[in-house]
């Protein structure tokens, strides 16, 4: 290039190579950007660190609120955070990571945005076949997270709503609010609109729950007031294969659910199995066909296929996702670990105490990992292994009432709650959920909706 030339451009398109320092630190890639992923992206000091994160969303998804934001409670930009809040400090790329390389240190990624390509003589956008990219580093967090469970049933992936994403939240908002707008057309008969206005959730764990919940309240509110001839043939039907709901829960505590629920309205319908879906009817081994206008599933997770790809590691027999050791590194066929490698959140688990697939272990798995790595820039190792420690288990079961369990922690002493249920409880679970918001933007934003919303109602336009 001509050096005039160069003088022309304008500072922000030349890029600086020349730093040393930068040079001189060590790449950090973070795969992923859950409460994992993205813990690791607010935390890690990015003047010792050489940072970069590769997530197919450029967002975080705070997955507690996305119940709410599903029925028009909260809004959808509630419930997440931008990745680039943090460049260019750190390098965010919006791809897939299809395959890592131990051996070489490199991973291979796809990008998740497909490149347009301006066509001049056509003057028309066409789609040009994606390019897959490699990045090296130096240390490695594989925070890649977990998949939807399906166990194979035929016609979920195709029929069904996940509510993982907000996108899912935005899908779910948008087909509930439909349904309702169809079956106000006078072509339908009484039976077309009950089968239109069957909301299903198979899966009886806390998003399932929560989600009818959310529904119920949205059902006896805004559409009650705004539909009240089709509020009355709505109904809501929870779907689980196992004997009960809240497998994680106090016994006493889900007592209690089931019957704030079945007062409510709300059908659980145990040891229900489902074999196979269609579009806008479900088949259930033990009840026949189940026609529905909603199917949400929450039925847990399935391996992610990168974590599927991964032979260099212990595999937990039941979940698949990768066993570490105390300090959150992969652990070899051969019993030895990777010190440059860590796995974090849904797709890793410590061989010696298996936890949940929770928001809670994420974090604070997160938040151990910042604290090493920091260290490790300083060439200070830690030592500490990671320890767990039980905050209880919070979920809400519709009008402002909730649960909250924190028996099982092993801390019986000392402690205010061990378990509530109730208004109390729908505090505690407000103020949890308030306070985890983790920018001030959205900390200000949740409650604001909150009160509009209690005010002035959910909005509830189609769009």
């Amino acid at each position: 290039m001509h050096l005039a030339t160069a003088r022309k451009l304008p500072r922000s398109s030349v890029r600086n190579f020349a730093s040393s320092a930068s040079l001189q630190k060590q790449r950090l890639l973070i795969l992923g950007s859950g409460w994992g992923g993205y813990g690791i992206l607010r935390g890690v000091d990015k003047k010792k660190w050489d940072v970069t994160v590769v997530s197919p969303t450029n967002y975080f998804n705070f997955t507690p609120l996305l119940a709410s934001c599903a029925v028009g409670t909260l809004e959808f930009r509630c419930a997440i955070e931008p990745v680039r809040r943090y460049t260019p400090q750190v390098t965010a790329y919006q791809a897939w990571c299809d395959k890592i390389d131990f051996k070489r240190r490199t991973v291979q990624c796809m990008p998740a945005t497909p490149p347009l390509v301006w066509h001049e003589s056509s003057r028309s956008d066409i789609d040009e076949p994606e390019k897959p990219f490699t990045l090296r580093w130096d240390k490695i967090v594989i925070a890649a997270g977990a998949y939807s469970q399906t166990f194979g049933i035929p016609g979920v992936k195709e029929h069904a709503h996940f509510l993982k994403d907000v996108k899912d939240a935005r899908a779910i908002r948008f087909r509930i609010l439909e349904c309702f707008e169809q079956a106000t057309q006078p072509t339908l008969s009484d039976v077309e609109r009950r089968h239109l206005l069957n909301f299903c959730v198979v899966g009886g764990g806390p998003t399932g729950i929560e989600f009818a919940s959310e529904l119920h309240d949205l059902l006896h509110a805004e559409i009650a007031v705004h539909y009240p001839t089709l509020a009355k043939l709505a109904k809501i039907s929870i779907v689980e294969a196992g004997s009960g709901i809240l497998g994680s829960f106090d016994r006493t505590l889900v007592e209690y659910t089931e019957k704030t629920l079945s007062r409510d309205g709300i059908s659980i319908l145990k040891n229900h199995h489902v074999e196979r879906v269609s579009a806008g009817k479900m088949f259930v081994k033990e009840q026949g066909e189940v026609p529905f206008g909603l199917l949400v599933w929450s039925t847990g997770l399935a391996p992610n296929p990168l974590i599927s790809s991964i032979s260099e590691f212990k595999k937990d027999a039941r979940t698949k996702s990768i066993l570490t050791d105390d300090h959150l590194n992969p652990i070899k066929e051969d019993g030895t670990v990777d010190p440059d490698v860590f796995a974090i959140g849904d797709c890793a688990q410590i061989e010696s105490a298996i936890l949940p697939a929770t928001a809670q272990v994420a974090s604070q798995k997160a938040k151990y990992l910042v604290k090493k790595l920091n260290k490790l820039a300083k060439d200070q190792d830690s030592t500490v292994p990671f320890k767990f420690e039980n905050q209880g288990s919070l979920a809400y079961i519709g009008n402002w009432k909730a649960i909250y369990d924190n028996s099982g922690s092993g801390k019986d002493e000392g402690k205010l709650l061990n378990k509530e249920a109730g208004r109390v409880a729908w505090l505690l679970w407000r103020s949890a959920y308030f306070t985890m918001t983790l920018s001030w933007r959205n900390k200000i934003l949740v409650p604001t909706y909150w009160f509009l919303n209690w005010i002035f109602g959910r909005d509830i336009t189609r769009f």
